[in-house]
């Protein structure tokens, strides 16, 4: 036994050692599976990320494509079916008929406004006896698919819509929802369009009618 006397410090200091390293192992381990869950949680996140940016530059460059398409197309400026009509009653058709598109595509109006005749226009500046133009602007919350197939819509739409701006930022706290800004301008004749064409050529011509659609 006295033999072994002189090891017992040493076995006592490696059994002190195991038993150390144990409980760190312990202390650690959970904490190491901790990290690489959240490195997994992580990369998976910015794979998500990654894919709800593809998505929207998709969209992104879908939507110039058809707003360069709808600058570019011929189609008619909307005319009321009676004359002497206000502003609002005026544009009654044309505001009905965006917010029908909308609400089809389940799109949600957070915020809407109006600004009629905005002096940069060239049909206000040139043909405001002519013409009644207004800007509708909107804060909507819609998801990629439906924010599409709105801008389709409106590129669809018999009458011309000019698009001002569409700004289009994900929802932070879930990228799948876009929060965008919409401001559209619409044009309206002041009264219905004449039909008999010998009167409209006999009409002395105004200044700024032959103005192609605002670009």
């Amino acid at each position: 036994m006295d033999k072994y006397r002189r090891y017992y410090g040493v076995m006592i200091f490696g059994a002190a050692v195991i038993i150390l390293l144990f409980g760190m192992f312990k202390l650690i381990a959970p904490k190491v599976t901790e990290m690489n869950d959240l490195k997994a949680d992580i990369e998976k996140k910015q794979k998500e990320l990654s894919s709800q940016r593809n998505k929207l530059q998709i969209v992104q460059k879908k939507i110039k494509k058809i707003k360069d398409s709808i600058i570019t197309s011929q189609k008619k400026i909307y005319s009321p079916l009676e004359a002497d009509l206000g502003n609002e009653t005026l544009f009654f058709t044309l505001y009905n008929d965006i917010v029908e598109m909308l609400h089809s595509n389940s799109i949600k109006i957070k915020s809407i406004s109006y600004v009629y005749n905005p002096e940069t226009d060239a049909f206000v500046k040139f043909g405001k006896d002519i013409y009644f133009v207004c800007d509708v602007n909107m804060e909507l919350v819609s998801n990629y698919v439906n924010l599409g197939k709105l801008i389709q819509d409106i590129y669809q739409y018999p009458y011309y819509i000019k698009i001002n701006e569409l700004d289009v930022k994900p929802y932070q706290k879930d990228k799948r929802i876009l929060l965008s800004t919409l401001s559209l301008r619409l044009y309206a004749h002041t009264a219905p369009e004449e039909e008999d064409t010998t009167t409209t050529q006999s009409a002395a011509p105004l200044k700024g009618a032959e103005t192609s659609l605002p670009q």
